[in-house]
């Protein structure tokens, strides 16, 4: 079976199975007692996006994956194509994450650990795992004035009904979207939306712009899962930067 019948398949299987969980476009969420959508817990995507945004085979120590990226395709300008092939060569070292930097914005959100939000009417915190990175995301109020250049940028937020709207600006050049050298520039503009379609799941959707790499703007989609376990927290993780050497 091909991997366009496999996601024909899945996508089939999973508008069967969603109206049975109560999942879908018309849930009702939760309120803060601010009378705001109510999206605090522990949450994680289960997918393979961290090894590689777009449809990929297995390989050695690498599962294979179905993307995350609408229509599969990224619209690199040419340059940038090339230099996304040269960072894959490279990927093992020249990928941010081998030397446990932060990875960015929407990277952050799809690593292979959970993370926590936490509201208020003014502020929206996210408490990550990966390597105790936290980020803060501002209520509606404006973007500094830049040039800027942040790890996880500068977020602001708003609500759009009951959808939390992320505008991230102000970022450094030195992440990548994961680990095969899919990249962008300093010049990145990200626009996130975070809804709640169930009691346990949350559609993530991102529109990623960057003018000096990309042709024209794109978009990566994917569900959220609200950890289960008892006692479920937040625990530390600390990284050790790939040397490229064992002894």
């Amino acid at each position: 079976m091909s991997l366009s019948q496999s996601r024909f398949r899945l996508t089939a299987t999973l508008f069967y199975f969603l109206p049975l969980l109560g999942v879908g476009q018309d849930y009702s969420p939760p309120r803060t007692e601010h009378g705001d959508p109510d999206l605090q817990g522990i949450w994680q995507a289960l997918n393979t996006a961290v090894w590689d945004i777009q449809d990929h085979p297995a390989t050695l120590g690498i599962p294979a994956g179905q993307g995350v990226v609408i229509d599969g395709e990224i619209p690199y300008q040419t340059w940038a194509a090339e230099q996304r092939e040269e960072n894959y060569k490279n990927r093992l070292t020249a990928d941010p994450e081998a030397s446990c930097k932060m990875v960015g914005v929407p990277r952050i959100t799809y690593m292979p650990y959970p993370f926590q939000i936490f509201q208020t009417p003014d502020q929206i915190v996210f408490l990550y795992e990966y390597v105790h990175s936290i980020r803060n995301i501002f209520m509606n109020n404006a973007h500094p004035e830049g040039p800027i250049q942040w790890w996880l940028g500068d977020s602001r937020g708003y609500w759009e009904g009951d959808s939390l709207v992320v505008d991230v600006v102000h970022f450094t050049d030195q992440t990548w979207f994961d680990r095969s050298g899919n990249f962008h520039s300093e010049s990145l503009h990200v626009v996130e939306r975070y809804t709640r379609t169930g009691p346990n799941h949350m559609l993530y959707e991102v529109t990623i712009e960057d003018p000096e790499v990309f042709t024209e703007p794109w978009k990566m989609s994917m569900p959220l899962y609200r950890r289960q376990e008892e006692n479920s927290r937040i625990l530390e993780y600390e990284c050790y930067a790939y040397s490229g050497n064992e002894n």
